[in-house]
């Protein structure tokens, strides 16, 4: 119903049901929003740690074929030299 012009409705009472239920109702959305934090920084510090397994694992193999590429890069580069002359 629309209110006439010039009447005073009286709002309704709002029970103690109706004042409870946003606060349980944000319980419920923090417990939520932390559980999806949870899972995120899980999944995100899982793959920090396969990705920092990888790096070492990289460079670990990433030595020994630098060792060996930067003598054979100077053996080259000797006989380069040489022929030069």
């Amino acid at each position: 119903m629309t209110k006439s012009p010039g009447k005073f409705e009286p709002s309704k009472p709002i029970t103690k049901a109706e004042r409870d239920a946003p606060k349980a109702f944000r319980r419920v959305e923090a417990v939520k929003a932390m559980t999806e934090h949870e899972i995120a920084q899980k999944a995100f510090s899982n793959n920090r740690e396969r990705l920092k397994a990888e790096r070492l694992a990289r460079e670990a193999a990433g030595t020994s074929q630098r060792r060996k590429t930067s003598s054979r890069r100077r053996a080259n580069n000797a006989t380069m030299a040489g022929s030069r002359r």
